[in-house]
């Protein structure tokens, strides 16, 4: 198999499909409609998730930033980002979506947030009326499963790969909430390469935005330097060859199984699994944004 490394080239990724740009645009004009904006990030890239253009969309409104996939990440590097983006003045909630954990916390904080605003609608003499949450986040962070969390049964489709969500709609969380979900979105462009694999690896955008193969060799390298027991435990390996990471994949593929008559490596299978493992949870306690690698600019 030829080495199809191919680099990243600063601002070459142009990812930015009609219905995102659509999506913003309908959330502007909505914004005077809201009270409150949940932000939905992936506890395993905090960093990378988080939409790098959304203050300039909802402006001053109050934000909470839900952490989904609390089940799969590094706590510990995790937990770096949270008191980083506590210290800067957000509101964070963790939520397990797997077992519902935190919900009842992301209702009370919302509560907590509309507490003043509630109090002068009612010294005007003004009925309390249902509060109005806008909610946003990259594809594929979970944003529909917390939304059928937060109703206590399915309100939307669900899915593991990015772009289900494609339109505006509201949504009756109970006699308190309305919701308003949005199509995942990114911003035009994805000009730092950490971030651009970090989504690639973690399907946030589409396998075809990047040569998989890149993606795979990004995947085992960091999991070789941060997490080596989750590459023994799961691909059976405890050294990788940096030089030509064919040939690591090539022992992958042996000691998984993935070969084609003749006794010859399947590397279309040897990616597609490493990739669905990421993808289905299968390697778990694993964060990608490393805090001290990374500067957050607020």
């Amino acid at each position: 198999m030829a080495n199809e490394e191919k680099g990243f080239q600063k601002g070459s990724i142009n990812w930015y499909p009609g219905h995102m740009a659509k999506a913003k645009r309908l959330m502007k004009e909505k914004l005077p409609l809201i009270d409150v904006v949940y932000e939905v990030i992936d506890a395993r890239m905090p960093y990378s998730s988080k939409i790098k253009d959304l203050d300039d969309i909802i402006k001053q409104k109050p934000r909470i930033l839900i952490m989904t996939k609390m089940d799969l990440c590094d706590k510990k590097e995790t937990n770096k980002w949270i008191t980083h983006y506590e210290q800067n003045g957000y509101h964070v909630v963790c939520v397990d979506l797997t077992t519902g954990k935190g919900i009842n916390e992301l209702l009370k904080k919302t509560e907590e947030i509309m507490t003043e605003k509630n109090q002068q609608a009612l010294e005007k003499g003004m009925k309390k009326r249902r509060t109005r949450i806008l909610i946003v986040g990259i594809p594929n962070v979970g944003k529909s499963t917390l939304i059928n969390r937060l109703v206590g049964k399915k309100a939307v489709n669900v899915g593991n790969k990015p772009g289900v969500t494609k339109s505006l709609d509201w949504i009756r969380i109970n006699e308190n909430l309305e919701l308003l979900d949005t199509p995942g979105i990114l911003w035009p462009k994805l000009d730092e390469e950490t971030v651009a694999f970090n989504l690639a690896s973690l399907t946030a955008i589409k396998e075809e935005v990047l040569p998989i193969y890149d993606v795979v060799v990004y995947i085992i390298k960091m999991l070789y330097e941060y997490y080596p027991s989750k590459l023994e435990e799961r691909f059976k390996i405890t050294s990788i060859d940096e030089e030509d990471m064919v040939l690591t994949l090539d022992e992958i593929g042996k000691r998984r199984g993935c070969m084609i008559k003749g006794g010859e490596i399947d590397y279309d299978r040897v990616m597609s699994l490493i990739m669905n493992d990421v993808k289905n949870g299968m390697i778990k306690e694993i964060t990608f944004d490393r805090f001290e690698e990374l500067t957050y600019g607020s």
